[in-house]
């Protein structure tokens, strides 16, 4: 199995762990994965690893589609690509309907459909056979609606893309699996539980595998799930994993529209998602973070000691053997969580 690590900057200020970006870097890990929601960007930030960094990958799980056209999406892949010598990996995501409307001033739409558009246009200017043109229900190139200018004509890319270069979506539903495998070169599926992959993915990937025809199949696909890992006392550190899980599954969306929350119901904790949506809905965070179990943490993440860590990896490592999970992006702060994976996957 690869491992990556995740430099996820959400806060007050924009910051990256270099030196555990390097250190990763040093055991060898496949990537490094940044992020957005609204507040710094993960462009940016992915610039700033890659510019210090020789040979990891760097990738962006998500870039957010409503704020960016696909042509500056696509520009943005070409140069970083370019620059890094074939270092970076594009991660797309639709976003949710509070940020798209909310914050970029964007119509949520069908967000399947706006994927499908979306990285067909990246990959014809990826592959530079022709000037851009695309008729479809989001993007219209070139533009020639009313109120145009009527001037736009079809362009080709004054850089050479490659057109090999990888394509990763965030999707969890079902339908977001199937367009993924369809569509993508990968996949961020959030709170993944390695036991269930053949109940909660591998169904919804091969539909989509299926529907992209070619002989596609999981062997020209990537799953890459999100784990945080931190080594010590679980009491210590479960509060700051359960917090972020109660973000996600009650304040990420509106209620009736959290994919997340629906994820978690979808996994069997019916009642404790509608609890952490109740308590984080209503603005008693504390209480929804309580309300995150202790099996839902230890099912998707990896906390506590040492023994109990390295004893769960190992129930990924056979994940990986399997050809199901390929990548773990691993969250945390510490070095020695990152030797200990390096030591039990790499």
């Amino acid at each position: 199995m690869k491992l990556g690590v995740s430099q996820m900057s959400f806060g007050s200020r924009a910051q990256l762990n270099m030196d555990l970006i390097k250190h990763a870097e040093n055991l060898g890990f496949h990537s490094v994965w940044t992020a957005e929601a609204y507040g710094s960007d993960a462009v940016s930030t992915a610039s700033w690893i890659l510019a210090q960094t020789s040979k990891i990958n760097v990738g962006t799980a998500i870039m957010q589609m409503p704020a960016r056209t696909p042509a500056m999406a696509a520009m943005t892949a070409m140069t970083l690509d370019h620059l890094s010598g074939g270092r970076f990996i594009m991660g797309l995501g639709p976003s949710g309907p509070q940020v798209a409307e909310g914050w970029h001033g964007q119509i949520y739409g069908k967000p399947l459909t706006r994927t499908r558009e979306y990285i067909g246009i990246i990959r014809q200017i990826l592959a530079r056979q022709a000037p851009l043109e695309h008729e479809g229900e989001f993007y219209h190139i070139p533009n020639h609606e009313t109120g145009s200018t009527g001037l736009g004509k079809p362009l080709k890319s004054i850089l050479h893309g490659n057109p090999d270069l990888p394509i990763y979506t965030a999707s969890i539903s079902p339908n977001g699996l199937r367009c993924a495998a369809e569509c993508a070169d990968g996949v961020f599926p959030m709170m993944l539980k390695p036991e269930t992959y053949d109940e909660v993915l591998k169904p919804f990937l091969d539909e989509g595998f299926a529907r992209a025809g070619g002989g596609k199949s999981k062997a020209d696909f990537t799953v890459a799930p999100g784990v945080s890992c931190l080594v010590g006392d679980y009491d210590k550190f479960a509060p700051m994993v359960k917090a972020n899980m109660a973000l996600y599954i009650g304040g990420m969306g509106a209620r009736g529209k959290n994919f997340y929350n629906d994820l978690a119901k979808r996994m069997g904790y019916v009642d404790a998602a509608v609890e952490i949506q109740d308590h984080y809905l209503a603005g008693n965070k504390d209480a929804a973070i309580a309300a995150v179990p202790d099996d839902l943490v230890d099912a998707v993440h990896l906390i506590g000691p040492e023994e109990k860590i390295r004893e769960r990896a190992k129930v990924w490592k056979a994940s990986g053997e399997r050809g199901e999970v390929d990548l773990m992006m691993v969250g945390t702060m510490q070095t020695e969580a990152l030797d200990i994976l390096a030591d039990e996957l790499l």
